[in-house]
């Protein structure tokens, strides 16, 4: 498997060749956005670049349909002042000593009490990940409720970190959803789930999965746009 690249406009794509026994060169993009082409071993680089010009315009829709995920670089450092998104809106930390653990949203504050500044961390965390879980399965259900009309239901929603994903949805109807999502607004959540249960009838983003999506959340793009500028 080789690395290359090739720049269309001002912008600049990297994909993988790998060769091998076969008669065309296929392209396909992966829900990383990593894109990778089985080419015949007797293809040369010229033909292939080629090629991948023509498809520049279809590689780049593809990558922008995927739910990707790049988080902002902005460490946290978890002290008191220190701003914090929760459902879209921000938050001050405010950091207590006292031997009772606990977090709570107060007014502008998400108010931390620890006897251990070192584990303010691991419990603000723990408090959007419980938050995750309760606002996702309530914010899913009457979504799954509408998709019903279509003889489709998810076998499960779990939460689990993925470094680059905000959501996915196995082959056997699991739909998995970043936690990191708590973090932005409602529309942003549904739009996530909604984008999964449309996976549960298209499993590629076909013109049909676009116009079915569009179908379910018509300002769908409003909603993707800002979930990318707020937390990617």
């Amino acid at each position: 498997m080789m690395m290359a690249s090739i720049q269309f406009g001002s912008k600049q794509i990297d994909f993988q060749i790998e060769y091998s026994e076969r008669k065309t060169l296929g392209i396909t993009v992966s829900p990383d956005m990593d894109v990778l082409v089985k080419a015949p071993n007797d293809s040369t680089i010229s033909k292939i670049e080629e090629k991948l010009k023509k498809k520049a315009p279809w590689i780049i829709k593809q990558q922008s349909f995927f739910l990707t995920y790049h988080p902002k670089t902005t460490k946290r450092n978890y002290i008191s002042g220190e701003t914090h998104l929760y459902l879209g809106r921000q938050y001050l930390l405010k950091v207590e000593e006292n031997e009772k653990e606990s977090v709570k949203l107060k007014g502008k504050f998400i108010e931390v009490k620890t006897h251990d500044k070192a584990r303010v961390k691991q419990l603000v965390n723990n408090w959007y990940l419980k938050h995750a879980r309760s606002k996702f399965h309530a914010t899913a259900l009457p979504l799954i409720e509408k998709f019903k009309k279509y003889k489709v239901e998810p076998s499960s929603i779990v939460l689990r970190e993925m470094p680059t994903r905000w959501g996915s949805c196995t082959p056997k109807g699991k739909i998995i959803l970043n936690p990191e999502l708590i973090k932005a607004p409602k529309g942003c959540i549904e739009y996530v789930i909604t984008h999964e249960l449309c996976h549960l009838i298209h499993h590629d983003h076909t013109k049909r999965f676009m116009d079915l999506q569009t179908k379910e959340m018509k300002d769908w793009k409003k909603w993707k746009t800002k979930l990318e500028r707020l937390l990617a």
